[in-house]
């Protein structure tokens, strides 16, 4: 989620939902009670109400300047958090940490490590020691729960490229296996990978809860501001739980 150099830490603030929308370094999530989450703050996530849509993330980016000022992966004030679903659609699975993620359509094999919002409010991005590392919201829900599981990892950092570096170019009906600590394998299916300015980022449509297991993988892209070291765009893949082995 970052240029070819820069660290820095995804955030997500309990700001307005214009505010969060431009500090998105990386896409934040809100609880479900209110709280700001993915680079903002994410609720925990509950039996049956996961926790409400993230609000902004930052992704620490490396600049082309070699600069540690951290980029945005995401943008904007976290929605007002919705009511519980009446209903659930779909295969769903009991919480379980996710281990390692698996897109063999864009060669992706990589463990997990775990995201939670820094003092700022802020979701913090992967360490960017690593390029082949993603991490999720852990305060959100797992994927294979219901509700939309949060999963952000960089395009690139200081050293090369990263790990969602070919995340731009996932296409529509391809698989994101989810092996997660209980042993079981969630199987995703894409639906659709969209780009959106950081400035205009939809903080609704990717964090708001939801009534089925659904997945979102998010990076930085588009065009690479060296004044602001940071991306204008984020990446977003829009996927649905499709089939799932128990442990």
């Amino acid at each position: 989620m970052a240029a070819p150099q820069s660290t820095g830490s995804t955030s997500i603030r309990t700001a307005s939902r214009t505010t969060l929308g431009r500090a998105l370094m990386w896409p934040a999530v809100t609880a479900g009670v209110g709280v700001l989450l993915i680079y903002n703050s994410f609720g925990t996530a509950a039996d049956d109400k996961p926790p409400a849509p993230p609000a902004a993330v930052a992704s620490a980016q490396p600049s082309p300047v070699a600069s540690p000022t951290p980029e945005i992966l995401g943008s904007h004030a976290a929605p007002a958090p919705l009511p519980p679903s009446p209903t659930t659609v779909g295969p769903t699975m009991p919480r379980s940490v996710p281990k390692r993620l698996s897109i063999p359509a864009i060669g992706v094999n990589a463990p997990f490590t775990d995201l939670s919002l820094g003092p700022n409010g802020q979701l913090d991005a992967p360490p960017p020691e690593d390029s082949n590392l993603v991490g999720w919201y852990k305060d959100g829900a797992t994927p294979g729960e219901r509700g939309a599981s949060i999963v952000a990892g960089h395009v690139d950092t200081m050293t090369g490229p990263a790990v969602f570096l070919q995340l731009q170019h996932l296409k529509p009906g391809a698989k994101v296996d989810i092996t997660r600590a209980d042993g079981s394998v969630a199987t995703f299916k894409v639906d659709s990978v969209e780009q959106f300015s950081k400035a205009k980022f939809p903080d609704d449509r990717v964090y708001a809860d939801t009534n089925s297991a659904q997945l979102r993988l998010i990076t930085c892209g588009g065009a690479y501001d060296k004044t602001a070291k940071d991306y204008k765009d984020n990446v977003v893949a829009f996927a649905h739980l499709d089939t799932f082995t128990e442990g």
